[in-house]
């Protein structure tokens, strides 16, 4: 009987960068810190540049021939393109699809931690599943979970916009709901209504006049 695998708890083998020693080729084409070509050397003579400058020496076109290095300080050049990296992740969100489950006989305040939940969600970016769960006989009203699920959008119209609208699914009722795209051309008003500002135009026009009014001695001359 063959004996039984063991587990392997060796950690596993890093992959190194190709830098200084363990460059294994022997000629070169080195490219200097300032961007400036100093050819096809040996790798002794391009270690001995590098160390000279205070510098690494990188391989960076293995399949090159000669394979191309260039003078650098590696560890800035890491640490830049680590950062980059993060960035870059930071600004590619992938969206989501968020769930905020309940019943139809949701009570007002659970209704508005879903609420929360939901605004949450769409301000990140992410689709929102609102989801009104059925059991035993409450099957029979999908038309209150529906109108539950239609207030819901109602009271998300200014951060969502329905993609599907409510529809049962097994022993549930699901409706889908995407961010809305705001419009960039669109006014924002000065939170003002337009009857009070014309008011306070109307009650100064009034004054103006009874300045403007001649007196009864400039009529006579």
């Amino acid at each position: 009987m063959p004996p039984r695998p063991r587990f392997d708890r060796r950690a596993p083998v890093r992959e190194l960068p190709n830098i200084n020693e363990r460059i294994s080729y022997p000629n070169l084409r080195v490219v200097d810190a300032d961007g400036s070509q100093l050819g096809v050397i040996t790798r002794e003579a391009a270690l001995e540049v590098a160390k000279d400058r205070e510098l690494d020496l990188v391989l960076v076109s293995e399949k090159a021939d000669p394979p191309v290095c260039r003078i650098m300080d590696y560890g800035k050049y890491k640490f830049e393109q680590e950062k980059k990296a993060k960035e870059a992740k930071k600004k590619s969100h992938q969206t989501e699809v968020k769930e905020v489950k309940m019943r139809y006989k949701i009570d007002q305040h659970d209704y508005d931690v879903r609420i929360g939940q939901a605004v949450r969600f769409l301000k990140a970016g992410d689709k929102v599943k609102c989801t009104v769960i059925f059991r035993g006989r409450e099957i029979q009203h999908t038309a209150l979970a529906e109108v539950l699920l239609m207030r819901m959008a109602k009271d998300l119209e200014e951060s969502a916009e329905i993609q599907q609208p409510p529809k049962r699914e097994g022993r549930n009722m699901i409706m889908f709901l995407s961010p809305r795209k705001l419009s960039a051309g669109k006014p924002q008003g000065d939170g003002k209504p337009k009857a009070a500002k014309e008011g306070a135009d109307g009650a100064s026009a009034p004054a103006s006049a009874k300045k403007a009014a001649p007196t009864p001695a400039e009529t006579k001359a």
